[in-house]
């Protein structure tokens, strides 16, 4: 019932920066709480970071610091904004609804590649 459609990935040299954005339809955006996960050839997938309705946000040890998870509701979009960027960063990047009425609903992701 959700759509989630990521952007902004690529390939950047360790210490970039990169600012993926998930544009979401299907759901009343500014109810609910959303979420960025990422996940590594051969790994699971793991919470990056979350932000409420009312913009509340929490991070992995991993980021903290680094990253900056924001939302537009007039826009019906989260973003990511990535700083500083490690080897180690590298994965496939999604968002997800914060919602057990959504658990199951995942974009195709976006490329993160962090390299020299």
């Amino acid at each position: 019932q959700v759509q989630l459609v990521e952007s902004g990935g690529g390939l950047v040299q360790p210490g970039g920066s990169l600012r993926l954005s998930c544009a979401v339809s299907g759901i009343r955006f500014d109810l609910y709480a959303m979420t960025w996960y990422r996940q590594a050839p051969g790994k699971q997938r793991d919470l990056v970071a979350s932000i409420t309705r009312s913009g509340i946000t929490n991070y992995a040890d991993s980021v903290k610091g680094r990253f900056t998870i924001s939302r537009d509701n007039g826009k019906n979009t989260v973003y990511l904004q990535m700083n500083g960027l490690k080897p180690e960063d590298t994965a496939v990047y999604y968002c997800h609804v914060l919602s057990s009425r959504y658990q199951g609903d995942w974009g195709q992701g976006t490329q993160v590649t962090v390299s020299s």
